[in-house]
């Protein structure tokens, strides 16, 4: 026997029944399941580099389940349900893709020979996107027109929302023209934090101005990721992989030959360190 996704939503409706469900799903609100939520999508996130694809499959089904629970307590809220969602949601990417639907139907089809280049989507893309943003309720205020960053969402982990705030901008025409003035403002924020460290050893009320610094630094390193078309959280993932095994090789080295790592010198232990970088370039 095989389970549906109808066979899924029934399932949410018994463990929220006020009567016979569970206790601990009873108690969930929209606010209390967000971290769980974001933690699903992480370790899908986590199963994919892995390329643990059983894994993956367990972790997709937990990360649906987020998206099933959500739909469930929407409905008891009379706000929507699971099937208003996925409504929503093949409308709004038949809405999107008028290059493979060009009826606006889900039946209707493109001419194959006649299909738009990669730049004319993306182009129709975001002046779709655009159009809805400005007929979307404003969530600054009513008295002022929707902000080209509007839709940005503000929970999302600071690293990902600059990038998004930065390629929002940079498609409004406010965009580095090239990366080699990124190298120079790198630079420049580098400095400005160096200076703003010196003067807060001396003066406390300074401490905001090298919190400012720093994230201006790392800002300008997402831009620069952005130019050379590397997702900054994945390469920061990789380096911390990488930091990771090195540490635990330093760790293994030490406890094969007698040896505390709390005891050792910062010198023997940069040793240890660049010799198994060393067997690591070696191997590649």
């Amino acid at each position: 026997m095989s389970y549906s996704i109808e066979d899924l939503k029934h399932l949410m409706s018994r463990l929220r029944d006020p009567r016979t469900g569970c206790p601990w799903d009873l108690r969930q609100t929209f606010r209390t399941i967000v971290p769980h939520t974001l933690e699903e999508a992480h370790e899908v996130a986590d199963a994919i580099e892995q390329a643990d694809y059983p894994h993956l499959q367990d972790e997709l089904g937990d990360l649906l389940f987020q998206v099933i629970f959500y739909g469930q307590m929407g409905k008891e809220e009379g706000h929507f349900d699971f099937d208003s969602i996925v409504d929503n949601l093949v409308q709004k990417l038949i809405r999107r893709h008028p290059h493979v639907f060009p009826e606006g139907t889900l039946d209707s089809e493109v001419d194959p020979d006649n299909r738009p280049g990669v730049e004319e989507i993306n182009a129709s893309w975001e002046r779709i996107k655009a159009e809805e943003r400005a007929s979307a309720p404003n969530q600054d205020s009513a008295d002022s027109p929707p902000s080209r960053l509007e839709g940005i969402a503000r929970t999302l982990p600071a690293m990902a929302r600059a990038e998004k705030l930065q390629r929002r901008a940079s498609r409004h025409g406010f965009d580095w023209p090239t990366v080699e003035p990124v190298f120079d403002k790198l630079h420049e924020e580098i400095d400005e934090l160096k200076e703003a460290w010196q003067n807060a050893q001396t003066d406390p009320s300074a401490e905001d101005d090298v919190e400012d610094e720093l994230g201006d630094l790392l800002f300008v390193c997402v831009n620069l990721a952005r130019f050379m078309k590397i997702n900054p959280d994945q390469a920061l993932r990789r380096t911390n992989a990488k930091f990771e095994a090195r540490f635990r090789a330093i760790e293994h080295r030490l406890t094969s030959e007698g040896r505390e790592m709390e005891q050792e010198t910062l010198k023997a232990l940069d040793e240890i360190w660049q010799s198994v970088k060393g067997v690591e370039k070696r191997s590649t």
